[in-house]
């Protein structure tokens, strides 16, 4: 696509916040080192929108059991070589206060789908909320409606829910025994009740093709998010995809500027993935039109047993110092960290 057509392209996305899914796909398909522009207008319209303010998100990761067998996940049911380990509600909440009093306006509590008590997340959720002055995020893939309905009236404010890929054939393919249609009737179900909701996609899953990241756009900008997140695939050795090739950061980078261009209000993470994969993955996503970083404050001695890919960053750092260098990152980018708790920027 030559330059003249790249820059209509991303005006139209800049003013209208709206594309085709021709004109997504010819944009995902164009190589980044001509896609400067677009990183450039998504920049712009991160600085009109969110301001120079970097929203970070203290993550909990509290239990490594999961009953599915999704094929790109080291925690799968069916990986039998890691440990697993299961947060007691002490340990969270004690967690969250300590995350707390390092500044954090945000804990996300994170899980396999796990056989956690609903009534004991809710009484987490309440204890952190009367003993601290954090939101609160929860990430804890799919449940019963009852469940996500008891800890919104416990005092949940988000729920973080990636659709991964929105392809109905690949999503069954790498979700067994599960359905593309629960996952998208939950999100709808979790908006209605009063959840700020996120969602994502994992960039490079085999046979993800641009058609398929341009359908996720368009799926993202009709569930109307408060947040979508895309971080690249890493195979991990002990999953079906094991032999798979990794998604890139171009591509990455380049889902990233389209969110924010197409989903202006949206909340947009500079992810964990891509900082696994790129030293400056983080710093350039920052810089692609993201807001948000989830820096991990799980005790050290369980955070290499929360595997979803291998090699993770940070897996040795404890959380002090996880958030005196994603401050450092944030500073040398001319930005700050925010002190209020980033709740969705949609207007009522």
């Amino acid at each position: 696509m030559n330059q003249f057509k790249i820059k209509q392209l991303v005006d139209q996305a800049f003013t209208k916040n709206n594309l085709t899914k021709a004109e997504i796909t010819a944009l995902l398909k164009t190589e980044l080192k001509d896609l400067a522009y677009l990183i450039e207008k998504a920049d712009q319209k991160r600085a009109a929108i969110c301001g120079n303010q970097v929203h970070l998100r203290a993550i909990i990761e509290f239990s490594s059991y999961c009953k599915q067998n999704c094929y790109y996940c080291g925690l799968r049911k069916d990986n039998k070589e890691i440990k697993r380990y299961q947060l007691k509600k002490e340990e969270i909440v004690k967690t969250a206060q300590m995350a707390s009093e390092l500044g954090y306006q945000t804990v996300v509590l994170q899980s396999g789908e796990d056989e956690y008590p609903a009534q004991t997340i809710a009484e987490i959720i309440r204890e952190i909320k009367a003993k601290t002055k954090m939101a609160i995020t929860l990430s804890l893939g799919e449940r019963d409606f009852a469940a996500y309905k008891l800890w919104r009236e416990a005092g949940a404010d988000r729920y973080l829910l990636k659709h991964e890929i929105a392809d109905r054939s690949l999503y069954q393919k790498y979700h067994p025994k599960m359905s593309y249609e629960n996952r998208i009737e939950s999100l709808e179900y979790l908006k209605l009740i009063g959840y700020q909701i996120g969602s994502g996609v994992i960039i490079g899953l085999p046979g993800q093709t641009p058609e398929i990241l341009a359908e996720d756009l368009l799926l993202c900008q009709d569930l109307e998010l408060d947040m979508i997140g895309s971080g690249p695939f890493i195979p991990h050795q002990a999953t079906p995809l094991k032999a798979s090739k990794q998604g890139t950061v171009a591509m990455t980078l380049k889902f990233t500027a389209l969110s924010r261009l197409l989903l202006p209000l949206a909340h947009i993470p500079a992810t964990t993935a891509l900082g696994t994969i790129d030293v400056e993955g983080r710093q350039k996503a920052l810089q692609a039109g993201a807001n948000v970083v989830m820096p991990n404050v799980t005790d050290g001695k369980y955070r290499e047993q929360y595997q979803i890919y291998p090699d993770k960053i940070c897996v040795n750092e404890e959380a002090g110092d996880c958030r005196q260098c994603i401050g450092g990152i944030i500073s040398s980018l001319g930005r700050e960290v925010s002190q209020t708790k980033g709740h969705s920027l949609r207007k009522d």
